[in-house]
């Protein structure tokens, strides 16, 4: 590969979507990784104003090579939630090799997700496949991924395993994607990963309580590797007697739902 091109750097974010001012940035990434997030001018984000957020926390720790108005944050092109396009070619390609031009120039460019590990239920799957193609180094690194986390606290099927991403809006086609999921991982032993919008954390948490059968179990984890952040497994008819039931799950912090039938 070409030693004049930059190389495309996988960074790891934090999962608070940049709201909890009390976190220290050490405890969740990486020394190695606040650094190289330290030395990058150019940057693909799925959000610019958490990717400042985390820059900022950054700079505390280790100082930014560069004052954070001289860094480009260039947000990704948006897909539909609940496409499947990652990864596959787009009618939108060069909005997306735009993003590598830093990288083209000789920069590194860092890729960074809201989902903690970039490419990972992240619509940045496009933008290393392009790299890919186009003979650029990918280089991920480690920190928290908020589906592997989720699936590890669950007890539920890590063997086998699907991130099914976001479900239907509309209340009718919510539920008979929910019972279509149900079956699947009946059928397949096969643990099911869903995620959703913060604020809408508590409606998708009463229509799977409200579809699922009473003995398949569901997990929800919230706000994991935050201060009190935590996970919950147990049986549908178990979640509806239990007191955590009548408990409305947060509206700003991202959550993780997983279900084994």
């Amino acid at each position: 590969m070409s030693s004049a091109k930059g190389r495309l750097i996988l960074m790891p974010n934090t999962l608070d979507f940049g709201v909890d001012d009390s976190l220290d940035l050490r405890e969740v990434l990486p020394q190695r990784v606040i650094e190289q997030a330290a030395s990058l001018r150019h940057w693909a984000a799925e959000n610019a104003k958490t990717t400042r957020a985390l820059l900022k926390r950054v700079d505390a720790v280790t100082p930014l090579a560069q004052p954070l108005q001289a860094v480009q944050i260039t947000e990704l092109p948006r897909p539909p939630k609940g496409g499947h396009s990652a990864g596959k070619p787009t009618a939108d390609d060069a909005a997306w090799r735009a993003l590598l031009e830093p990288a083209f120039a000789g920069h590194d460019l860092g890729l960074i997700s809201e989902a903690g590990l970039p490419a990972v239920a992240d619509p940045g799957a496009r933008l290393v496949a392009l790299a890919h193609e186009a003979g650029i180094d990918v280089l991920p690194l480690s920190g928290p991924s908020s589906l592997l986390l989720a699936l590890a606290a669950s007890g539920l099927n890590g063997q086998s395993f699907a991130f099914v991403g976001y479900l239907p809006v509309d209340a009718g086609g919510r539920a008979a994607r929910i019972r279509e999921l149900e079956t699947l991982s009946a059928r397949a032993g096969q643990t099911q990963l869903l995620i959703e919008t913060p604020y809408r954390n508590e409606a998708l948490r009463e229509a799977l309580l409200a579809t699922l059968k009473p003995t398949t179990r569901l997990s929800i984890s919230v706000g994991l590797t935050l201060p009190g952040g935590w996970t919950r497994t147990a049986t549908v008819s178990d979640w509806k007697r239990g007191s955590s039931a009548t408990s409305a799950l947060p509206d700003r912090i991202p959550a993780v739902f997983a279900l084994l039938a």
